[in-house]
């Protein structure tokens, strides 16, 4: 009989070393076929569901719902086949996968899968799961297997009332209340890394400044620019100014897109970045998320347009590609979406400036002798006090103002 094929829990992201298993989409006796999506899992970045290496019936799911596992360990196992073997699934998913929402509808060629058995174990060897013995499997019908998987309950944690042991629905019920009256809820999925992410932003030695910006000619700019043929397509918003002026002034001031990088030995360097991905920061249905739009300073402001409204509704619809949310070295959060006037960001971990713009509303301006209403931005950054000092800070916030003001 031929050896089971292991597809082993791929590297999705740069450089990632774990991810949470969110939820199976095969079950033990599934037949899929190559592409299939047998799995969402969750890294450090979003969600993305993983295809089949190979065709066959699946013999093993090597964790539960919920797990988080390292890199690199066996994930599914399936029948011999017609060849291969643990060698043979590939480090990175063939087809692009889906991220931060719960997936597109598979194409035309992806074929269905069939179910062939019950939900009973097959009988063929397999490796053990990595999770637990197959012993320690806590006993379930397939429908309430299912219900579990959908209420994000861990069955071993339930207690058991049925015959010989096994997990009835009124158990899962009870244990679902239980938890529910207590007033807690799981932190998972995108909530889980972005908190991680804020712990590990809360080490950097940070400072903020902000700045008040007459906008009057940049809503003049939009007026003008959404008229013109060359942005048919793109959505053109205060934020494509404010990215259009953050890099520009990125451009003069390198230390912006440098970050931190501490060494072996105890001593640090300031690594400066080679090109302007600048990140984005976009509110979803499951969390927050950064889509980057690589290379933006090589870009034209048409296709820098055009980029952010691909990535804004990609990330909404849950479409995003791993490459879009890898890479950044400085990022904008648009606060003024909210009615709100401004606000401290906190930075992204690798990276040393984040910008937050506030909405434009109508506020009293000095011009010449006369107080006239203008419209206004409150302009904020918060950068890493190690790579940048106070006046490099402030001599970075200052060239973006002039930018939208006009006066650059």
């Amino acid at each position: 009989m031929t050896e089971p094929r292991v597809f082993r829990l791929p590297d999705v992201g740069e450089g990632l070393i774990e991810a949470e298993v969110l939820r199976w989409l095969v079950a033990v006796g599934d037949e899929v076929a190559v592409n299939d999506p047998i799995v969402e899992i969750e890294t450090a970045k979003a969600s993305v569901e993983l295809p089949s290496p190979f065709a066959g019936r699946v013999l093993a799911l090597h964790a539960s719902a919920g797990q988080v596992l390292p890199v690199g360990v066996p994930l599914i196992s399936f029948d011999g086949g017609d060849g291969g073997d643990v060698g043979d699934a590939p480090a990175v998913p063939e087809r692009e996968a889906v991220l931060v929402g719960y997936g597109v509808a598979p194409t035309a060629s992806v074929r269905r899968r069939k179910r062939t058995v019950a939900a009973a174990p097959v009988a063929a060897p397999v490796a053990a799961p990595v999770a637990a013995p197959a012993a320690s499997r806590p006993l379930a019908s397939p429908l309430v297997r299912v219900l579990a998987r959908e209420w994000g309950v861990e069955l071993a944690l339930v207690s058991a009332t049925g015959h010989r042991g096994q997990v009835t629905r009124a158990d899962l019920a009870r244990h679902r209340e239980s938890a529910s009256s207590l007033g807690g809820t799981p932190v998972r999925g995108v909530q889980r890394s972005m908190a991680a992410a804020m712990t590990r932003s809360a080490a950097i030695p940070q400072a903020s400044l902000w700045v008040d910006v007459d906008v009057t000619s940049s809503q003049s700019t939009l007026e003008r620019l959404r008229a013109d043929a060359a942005f048919e397509g793109a959505r053109v918003t205060m934020l494509t100014l404010v990215a259009s002026a953050v890099l520009a002034a990125a451009r003069d001031h390198p230390l912006v897109t440098s970050r931190w990088h501490e060494l072996p030995d105890g001593s640090a360097e300031i690594v400066e970045s080679p090109l302007l991905n600048l990140g984005i920061a976009a509110d979803t249905a499951r969390g927050l998320v950064v889509p980057v739009v690589a290379d933006a300073g090589g870009r034209t402001l048409p296709e820098l347009a055009t980029e952010i409204t691909r990535l804004i509704e990609a990330s909404r619809a849950g479409s995003l590609s791993p490459a879009d949310l890898s890479g950044g070295t400085l990022t904008i959060t648009n606060v003024g979406v909210f009615g709100i006037d401004g606000g401290l960001p906190l930075l992204n971990p690798g990276e040393s400036v984040i910008v937050a713009m506030g909405q434009a509303r109508p506020r009293p301006w000095v011009v010449g002798d006369s107080i006239v209403p203008r419209p206004v931005m409150q302009l904020v950054i918060s950068f890493d006090h190690r790579v940048l000092d106070g006046a490099a800070a402030s001599r970075f916030l200052a060239d973006v103002a002039r930018g939208l003001s006009g006066t650059s």
